[in-house]
């Protein structure tokens, strides 16, 4: 951590009297101290209340913020994580801090039962976990977060350690989630893809019949505001989802629910050209990586691609078919530098458009279809804006040349981040803060753009591509 940061974090033994005239701190040490009220030793709580645990995809974002105040807790974030890796190399979507109490969270791992139900599949004995997965920014986070101190990161072996973990996790999803049979990587729950409530989901879940209400108790409405959460009967088809994956060994298969994402994919595909990085700092081949990614975005325009809508759409493996309701996910794709250029300028255009309205009527990304009649801007996923996507779109966007756009959402996140304090995501018309404050890749994130925007540009995703550049 920077020294204005760390001065800004230490105990100073006396109580200051409220002055109106004293400067709020710089939004940077805001963010670093955030990420320092979460940090348990090992990794970084999302939220103290609301989510007491360590989540896989907010960790790898958690990350990529981190390597800017500390690069030896970003690894070690990361560390800790992998370290709960299934044999079959999935990568639990939570790690259970045994000093939380059951009832803080639900579902907790007397529900998911890892080391038992999950024997066959190779869960850890050590540590309890979730049985599912969430979107794979991991090897995109390691290179980045070696890229902040390779000194560090040679000396402490960092990348030549997590590099197997990392090629596994990719391994169990191309050859055990490609249940449609095109290349793609089908998720078996919305909580894998990240975006819990989508409307994208409500088709898919339709099939999907709910647990009793009685046969479980929400945490989540401990610490937030129902109006703002998923709804009981969404809920009890998630509880119902889960159950039935637990039951079943979690035995990758067709089941109730499998729907190919395209932000899950597009994030796949940025992280193996992260890994084709990796491998070439180790030493290793990298053709192959970079050959599999490019295969991988030929499978994503194939069948996700729906051009009536003006960008990608997921797709319901059961029913066989596209799901027509546009998502945040469908924009994310911008982050991959072989999308055809006309594609990437047709995401732009509806990006910008009324059913995101970005620039016009919103700042930041709205998580779906301001136009749609599941919108939302409170309710969870169903259209309040989030810090994540905003910031994989603002990188796609500087990445495909839009500089003008990305500049501009750039400012629209850093403003928001600071006036919500840190909120997990806001109202996208008013930017009202919504769910938890202090929330843990708001923070990290905020930093990310604070501090290394040039730096994503010479050695991120472009770079990636491009070989040897850096």
């Amino acid at each position: 951590m920077d020294s204005t940061a760390q001065r800004a974090l230490r105990p100073t033994g006396r109580t200051v009297a409220y002055d109106p005239t004293r400067p709020a701190p710089p939004l940077h040490v805001r963010a670093a101290a955030v990420l320092e009220a979460g940090w348990t030793g090992t990794s970084t709580v999302p939220s103290r209340g609301l989510y007491p645990h360590q989540w896989s995809w907010d960790s790898a974002f958690i990350a990529i913020g981190l390597r800017h105040v500390s690069p030896l807790r970003a690894q070690t974030e990361l560390e800790t994580l992998l370290a709960a890796q299934w044999a079959d190399g999935r990568i639990p979507h939570i790690v259970f801090n045994p000093s939380v109490p059951l009832n803080a969270y639900f579902p907790s791992p007397d529900f998911w039962r890892s080391s038992t139900a999950g024997r066959s599949a190779g869960a850890p004995r050590t540590v309890q976990t979730s049985g599912i997965v969430q979107p794979p920014v991991h090897a995109l986070a390691a290179w980045l977060v070696h890229l902040a101190d390779p000194g560090l990161s040679r000396s402490r072996g960092f990348l030549t350690r997590v590099y197997p973990r990392l090629a596994a996790w990719h391994r169990y999803l191309l050859h055990r989630r490609d249940l449609g049979g095109g290349g793609l990587v089908s998720v078996v729950h919305p909580w894998e893809q990240g975006m819990d409530n989508s409307p994208c989901w409500d088709r898919p879940l339709s099939r999907v019949t709910p647990a009793p209400a009685r046969s479980f108790r929400r945490a989540d409405l401990d610490h937030g505001s129902p109006e703002d959460r998923p709804t009981d009967l969404d809920y009890g088809r998630y509880v119902r989802l889960a159950a039935d994956y637990r039951d079943r060994g979690y035995q990758d298969g067709p089941g109730d629910f499998a729907v190919e994402d395209p932000a899950f994919n597009a994030l796949l595909i940025t992280s193996e050209y992260a890994l084709a990085r990796i491998a070439r700092e180790l030493g290793a081949a990298a053709s192959a990586r970079q050959d599999r990614a490019e295969r991988l975005t030929a499978a994503l325009v194939e069948r996700l691609w729906e051009p009536s809508a003006g960008m990608f759409l997921c797709r319901d493996v059961r029913a066989g078919e596209l799901i027509p309701e546009r998502g945040v996910s469908g924009l994310v794709p911008l982050l991959l530098p072989s999308l055809p250029h006309d594609l990437a300028a047709t995401l732009v255009r509806t990006l910008s458009g009324p059913h995101f309205g970005l620039g016009g009527t919103t700042r930041l990304v709205p998580s779906y279809d301001l136009l749609g009649e599941a919108f939302d801007p409170h309710r969870y996923w169903r259209g309040p804006a989030w810090f994540n996507t905003s910031w994989l779109v603002e990188r796609g966007l500087r990445l495909h040349g839009e500089r003008g756009r990305a500049d501009a959402l750039r400012k629209g996140i850093l403003h928001t981040a600071g006036a919500s304090d840190f909120a997990e995501y806001v109202d996208p018309y008013t930017a009202q803060a919504c769910g938890a404050t202090g929330f843990g890749w708001t923070a990290a994130l905020t930093l990310d753009l604070l501090h290394d925007r040039p730096a994503w540009d010479r050695n991120g995703v472009t770079a990636i591509k491009g070989g040897d550049r850096g």
